[in-house]
């Protein structure tokens, strides 16, 4: 018998995601994504300046921090400042991965892009959420640099999107919620160019091992909710 969803969506079906952009007047692109209950502000801040390790060698960097608000949750979560945990360390890690895979790194010069990804209300999903957001932002900021003729052309060399996926009760789902995901068998979050390219699967046997069929019906789940939200991300960067 096949698991009916908690929200009635159907097995391979993402969950409502909105992008609105420009959300700041300061930053240099910012982007708010609302994925079901997932809310994630996600800001790029663009420095003329490199760390020390990286100076002089004709190349930029992008780098992410991220967080979760103190009532993003059902209860307050303790601001993690000076010290963060390893969960947000791996999740910030993450979200560089992911956007520096997609930029030209030689052609955006000695400077550094920074994502900052908040999380204001929490459903799941949210490292996934603030991927596909900061993408958006990292867009934005690059189209600026561009305006302002300190670029002649962006570096971005693709789009970016993630999407979560998992196993309840044997079968394979798709953009998984909090009570979804916390009743997981298997959890897996699939990051992916706008080529169709992976850039990173993050898979984990929670209570059940899974076996090869099973992790290929999740990667054809991850590839169609990623195609999805390439769709959405070219309607509000009009590309």
């Amino acid at each position: 018998m096949s698991y009916t969803r908690i929200d009635n969506r159907q097995l391979d079906e993402i969950r409502k995601t909105k992008i609105t952009p420009n959300v700041s007047p300061y930053a240099e692109g910012s982007a708010l994504i609302e994925v079901g209950g997932t809310k994630v502000l996600c800001m790029a801040t663009v420095e003329e300046k490199l760390p020390h390790w990286l100076r002089n060698q004709g190349k930029g960097w992008v780098t992410a921090e991220y967080a979760m608000l103190p009532r993003s949750t059902h209860t307050r979560i303790r601001r993690e400042r000076p010290n963060p945990s390893g969960r947000t360390q791996e999740i910030q890690r993450l979200i560089g991965r992911s956007l520096r895979a997609v930029v030209d790194m030689k052609k955006l010069g000695e400077r550094q892009i920074f994502l900052d990804c908040d999380v204001i209300q929490a459903d799941g999903g949210t490292r996934c959420a603030s991927i596909t957001g900061a993408y958006v932002a990292l867009a934005l900021a690059a189209k600026k640099l561009v305006a302002t003729g300190k670029l002649s052309s962006s570096p971005i060399l693709s789009e970016v999107a993630a999407v979560s996926v998992g196993i309840i009760e044997g079968t394979a789902i798709s953009d998984l919620k909090y009570e979804e995901d916390s009743n997981a068998e298997v959890d897996m979050n699939i990051v992916c160019t706008g080529e169709g390219k992976f850039i990173e699967i993050q898979g984990t046997a929670e209570q059940e091992p899974f076996n090869r069929e099973q992790m290929n019906e999740m990667l054809a789940l991850g590839e169609k909710g990623v195609t999805e939200l390439f769709e959405i991300q070219r309607g509000v960067l009009g590309s």
